[in-house]
């Protein structure tokens, strides 16, 4: 988890000296778009249930952290107020316990929030949190113990979604973006082909975001 926010301080710290230095510009208002594309860090919470069948302590499950692509589109609906849905494609996860490797499993996670922006008319710097909801949906599946049985997920995952960011203007329609986001993803494991639950994971990631803004 420290490496994480390490990053983040730095990359904070940039953007505002960047911002500091840069005119003051106009600001979104009600009515326009937002468009923003992230490179985001993704670290799970990697927490999980027990499986004394087979010894398997609390937490011992793992998904594995990576770096992924975001674009999202946020509509003013106030100078304060805007809508963001946040969009990505399939991501592919590992899947381990301790050395064991599970196999993989794809997630698509659209989200919507809505977001409250504090300082709209500030030129340096304008911070925002946002709260929602997560859908996620599981595919291509590839998971088995070896030499016990094969494994399957719940197909979809309903959850919060919680979010704070901050844009930097840097001209009067492009910004530098830095965002958090604390998203709830979980899922029952069973035994493939049954209603067998092995245990619930709970893959609750943090996300770092790092981009570009443009208002239309």
């Amino acid at each position: 988890m420290s490496t994480i926010f390490n990053r983040s301080s730095l990359i904070a710290a940039a953007a505002l000296a960047c911002a500091a230095l840069t005119p003051a510009v106009s600001q979104a208002g009600a009515g326009d778009i937002v468009v923003r594309a992230r490179a985001l860090y993704l670290e799970p919470a990697n927490e999980s249930d027990a499986i004394p069948s087979l010894e398997v302590p609390e937490n011992a499950i793992h998904v594995s952290s990576k770096y992924i692509w975001e674009v999202d589109a946020s509509y003013f609906v106030t100078d304060n107020v805007a809508l963001e849905l946040i969009a990505t494609s399939p991501q592919k996860h590992t899947v381990s316990i301790g050395d064991t490797k599970l196999g993989s499993v794809r997630h698509l996670p659209p989200t919507l929030t809505v977001q409250y922006h504090f300082a709209p008319t500030n030129p340096v710097v304008r911070p925002y949190i946002g709260a929602g909801v997560n859908y996620t949906r599981f595919s291509a599946v590839k998971l088995a113990v070896p030499d016990v049985a094969q494994l399957e997920l719940e197909t979809n995952s309903w959850g919060p979604a919680f979010q704070i960011g901050a844009d930097f203007p840097i001209t009067d329609r492009l910004s530098l973006n830095v965002d958090f986001k604390k998203i709830d993803i979980r899922s029952d494991v069973k035994i493939k082909g049954t209603d067998t639950v092995v245990t619930r994971v709970k893959i609750d990631p943090i996300l770092f975001g790092v981009g570009l803004a443009y208002r239309f």
